[in-house]
């Protein structure tokens, strides 16, 4: 079924693009959440087309600590700019992917 705008995608496995997107707004990650992460591994993720893609991403941050981003990509007439939109602490492996 077709993904109509608005909606988000069902959850996926990371793969390298969305690990890279990760590696680019980590700095970013850490200033919100006030800390810094040793680990930062992308494992699963849904998008949201918008004017862009919202990107929700689980991260593995360490030991059993996880957190979720949601980072906006602009469309690729704006430069694909990425943009840490907000993030959700506390999270664990179980936690699924919700729209934030």
């Amino acid at each position: 079924m077709p993904l109509r705008r608005g909606g988000t995608s069902e959850a996926k496995d990371a793969n390298e693009e969305v690990q890279k997107i990760c590696d680019e707004i980590k700095s970013h990650a850490e200033d919100k959440a006030g800390r810094t992460f040793d680990v930062f591994t992308a494992k699963s993720f849904k998008t949201q087309p918008v004017a862009g893609t919202n990107y929700f991403i689980k991260v593995h941050v360490g030991e059993d600590d996880y957190i979720h981003l949601r980072v906006y990509k602009t469309l690729p007439h704006a430069g694909e700019k990425l943009e840490l939109h907000s993030l959700q602490t506390s999270k664990t492996h179980h936690d699924p992917i919700e729209y934030f």
